[in-house]
């Protein structure tokens, strides 16, 4: 189903709710530049670390889409396991992993209360974003401590720049693209609005600090396309 949840003027502020949840995958295709290719380079790097028993956790895993991308490529029996406070979403996922016969784990749960542990590798596609700055560092040092030795936490975010000037041009060259996909002027603003205060990004390097803090060894970038990264970060 087309996005078109903000056609009409906003009531609220944005959440995942069932309005959001109909029309999520086309949301996403169309509001983050290059997500699908971003959710199969992601894909790649876990199936290069493939392993009988080894355990994925996707945080906000929304309607399952990566889950599924992820389910279908491997070759060895991996746990693969998304969780969401979305209940819409969940439900959208369990249908899609149904209609797939996909041996998908979901549950309904709020990551900051989450019990981590023995996971190999956590993936988070832009939900950090949606933590509260001050709750972030922590849930981030649960995801650190939960890995086993060696695991990855992979995760993408919109970003901003400490450069304002560089920063104004990149948000101007995103709403750019998403004109390009189809949404109106009025779409692009009534979202924006619904997302004050909502959406709260990092820079890169304190995305990076954050990680740093939290434990991980090793912290890179693996995509950019203007205010739009994928970092991963290794135990």
């Amino acid at each position: 189903m087309k996005d078109k949840v903000f056609s009409n003027p906003i009531e609220k502020k944005f959440e995942f709710d069932e309005a959001v949840a109909s029309v999520f995958d086309d949301m996403l295709s169309r509001s983050v530049p290059f997500y699908d290719e971003v959710r199969k380079l992601i894909v790649s790097v876990i199936l290069a670390e493939e392993g009988e028993g080894k355990s994925v956790l996707d945080l906000g895993s929304s309607t399952a889409k990566f889950l599924l991308d992820l389910d279908s490529k491997l070759t060895a029996k991996m746990h693969l396991k998304g969780i969401d406070n979305s209940q819409a979403m969940l439900d959208r996922a369990k249908q899609k992993c149904q209609a797939f016969g996909a041996d998908i784990d979901l549950e309904l749960a709020d990551m900051l209360t989450y019990p981590f542990g023995g996971e190999d590798i956590v993936v988070s596609n832009y939900t950090l974003q949606f933590i509260r700055p001050m709750q972030r560092p922590e849930l981030v040092r649960k995801i650190c401590e939960g890995l086993n030795e060696g695991g990855m936490f992979i995760f993408s975010e919109k970003v901003i720049f400490e450069d304002k000037k560089l920063d104004k041009q990149l948000i101007d060259i995103y709403y750019s693209y998403k004109k390009e996909q189809g949404y109106s002027e009025y779409e692009i603003a009534q979202k924006r609005e619904a997302l004050e205060n909502v959406l709260i990004p990092f820079t890169i390097e304190e995305n990076i600090q954050m990680c740093e803090k939290a434990g991980f060894r090793h912290i890179s970038t693996l995509f950019q396309w203007a205010n739009f990264v994928t970092f991963i970060a290794k135990k």
